[in-house]
């Protein structure tokens, strides 16, 4: 029978590496906090966008798409959603709002939990809120399109009892001055995913989850750079790691390890792109062609042109016109979609 019991974080082993790691996202997060006091006007502007690429990037790891004029529509409530994939879009909207407003409130439980699903749900004609009543597997497709089972989550009739082992194992981690939250937050997130706990929504849940968890634990660069996106943008890695680390789950043999520094990896990222984002939108001295080129080079994939006046409001319309022209004649960038749907991608 699966245990769940996070003290062995404490005498965890971490490759050195990934300790490089975790030392250079302390030191970011300590440029981030004195940054936000004398700059709130930026960080206000990356978190407009990064709202819009972490609804986008989530739902669109779980094949859930739509045109982007329709994703800013929804994620800004100027239109209802018209399918059920825009159901869906506007459900995380809904609770990835809530998580970045109210979080300090939210304690996690299995009541909130229950109530984040059923919140994500609440357009589509089916609903949340309810764990799984069936039995779920999860399936993976191999070059030739052959189907089978990867992983086989918890069973159905014992799935509220696990839930309930998983949250009393939080609390009782996070109380714990010697497990450090970092390292905490990926294996709790690794179970919700094994246990599996819903009929549908299980992976975008576990990405509303990870940020609710970080953002109480002080780790809040997801508000300002998509931390989902991120996943999206190196989802290969991220779904190894997800298969290492769930191999022998079921009967507690399984390694934390590939989960974990997956999780760190992405998390260094988003404040390495934080770094850089904010060398583009705080940094009013530099030339404003150079700031508008380095907005497009340093957006993950790509960047609207809506967006670039979002992130350089002190930039004309016009002035970004013309440098997008000339870095498209350059060969530069590349120009994807047209009107309302234009986005820029920088050529690597």
């Amino acid at each position: 029978m699966r245990r769940y019991d996070y003290s062995f974080i404490k005498d965890i082993r971490i490759r050195a590496d990934t300790v490089g790691l975790t030392k250079g996202i302390e030191a970011f997060r300590i440029r981030e906090e004195d940054r936000k006091k004398s700059n709130r006007e930026a960080f206000t502007a990356l978190e407009s966008i990064a709202r819009i690429q972490s609804i986008k990037g989530s739902n669109e790891i779980e094949g859930i798409v739509t045109t982007d004029r329709r994703i800013e529509e929804i994620v800004n409530k100027n239109s209802a959603p018209l399918n059920h994939s825009e159901m869906e879009i506007a459900g995380y909207r809904d609770v990835l709002d809530t998580v970045h407003k109210e979080h300090m409130s939210m304690d996690l439980s299995e009541g909130l939990i229950l109530d984040m699903h059923r919140m994500m749900m609440s357009y589509t004609p089916n609903g949340g809120g309810r764990y799984k009543t069936s039995d779920n597997v999860i399936m993976e497709v191999d070059q030739h399109g052959a189907r089978r089972v990867r992983f086989r989550p918890t069973p159905s009739e014992e799935t509220k009892e696990a839930m309930e082992q998983l949250i009393l194992a939080y609390v009782d981690a996070k109380d714990d001055s010697s497990i450090d939250p970092i390292f905490l937050i990926p294996c709790v997130i690794l179970d919700f995913l094994c246990i599996h706990p819903f009929p549908d929504g299980n992976g975008r849940m576990s990405r509303l989850l990870s940020l609710l968890l970080m953002y109480r634990n002080g780790i809040d660069v997801g508000k300002y750079i998509s931390f989902e996106g991120q996943i999206n943008e190196h989802k290969g890695s991220y779904y190894e790691s997800l298969r290492a680390s769930s191999d022998g789950w079921h009967d507690n043999s399984n390694d934390y390890l590939p989960f974990i520094e997956n999780f760190i990896f992405t998390l260094f990222v988003c404040y390495r792109e934080l770094e850089r984002r904010f060398d583009v939108v705080g940094e009013k001295k530099a030339n404003k062609g150079n700031r508008i080129e380095a907005a497009v080079k340093n957006s993950v994939p790509s960047i609207s042109k809506k967006e670039i006046m979002e992130l350089l409001p002190d930039i004309s319309q016009a002035t970004i016109e013309a440098k997008l022209s000339e870095l498209q004649k350059q060969g530069r960038v590349r120009k994807t979609g047209s009107y309302k749907d234009a986005k820029y991608v920088w050529i690597r």
